[in-house]
């Protein structure tokens, strides 16, 4: 059984990572999102890919006040998505012109996902697990290494995409005591999904919208498949007794 998760929210029919997006995420049969995290000007976290907004401004420059009205914030996002999975991806790149390298970012993120996390409670008036709730990814090894140490019950994925050796690369992720390895699609057959297995790993591939390479994904065991389009993905499996 695999989850879906919407990539960026319901991306192939809304404009992404929106409050817009990942409210018709909900509707489309996604059971978890995924989104991009940010900080501007003022130390807010914003859900946005890119480091510029497409008039060419940089969000780290910027208050949050200044940002366009349908840019929301990652409080937002996790308040809207209810009992929902969600990704949260750490945007911060050396190469990239809002690179933090003291990880304020990281430290940020770790706050806010915990206090999002104390807000459930279960029947025994306990919060739920991390696991249950939530990933914090990266393609950052610096930025999850930082969430593990100030708060080890994050669950984290490395982020891995391109030629990579899937032997290194599994070694790397279980070497850092993550909990998950996050592939790119083109990444994954079935030796790698077992490596991952074998490493205790969790396996979230992204970004998948073909319905074969959905259902052969879900056969050969990975545990999530991020998706632009959750209606489609969330019928295929169903269809095909996939959807977890």
């Amino acid at each position: 059984m695999v989850m879906v998760v919407a990539h960026r929210g319901a991306s192939a029919a809304y404009k992404e990572n929106t409050l817009e997006a990942f409210d018709a995420a909900r509707t489309h049969g996604a059971a978890g999102l995924e989104l991009d995290v940010r900080r501007s000007a003022d130390d807010v976290l914003v859900v946005h890919h890119d480091a510029h907004l497409a008039d060419g401004r940089l969000i780290s420059e910027l208050a949050a006040s200044e940002l366009p009205d349908w840019l929301p914030t990652l409080a937002e996002v996790l308040d809207m998505a209810g009992d929902m999975w969600v990704n949260v991806e750490i945007k911060n790149l050396p190469d990239e012109p809002d690179y933090d390298a003291g990880e304020t970012i990281s430290l940020a993120v770790a706050g806010l996902v915990t206090s999002h996390l104390l807000g459930f409670e279960t029947a025994d008036d306990e919060a739920p697990s991390f696991a249950d709730k939530l990933l914090v990814s990266s393609f950052n090894v610096d930025s999850l290494t930082k969430i593990r140490s100030v708060e080890p019950g994050i669950p984290l994925g490395l982020l891995v995409w391109g030629q990579v050796d899937p032997a290194s690369t599994i070694a790397r992720v279980e070497a850092h005591g993550f909990d998950a390895v996050n592939p790119q699609d083109l990444m994954v057959d079935q030796s790698f999904v077992d490596r991952a297995r074998r490493a205790g790993l969790a396996i979230n591939v992204w970004t998948v919208d073909d319905p074969r390479r959905m259902i052969a994904l879900a056969e050969m065991g990975v545990d999530s498949i991020m998706t632009n389009d959750p209606a489609l993905a969330s019928v295929t499996l169903g269809e095909a007794g996939l959807l977890g």
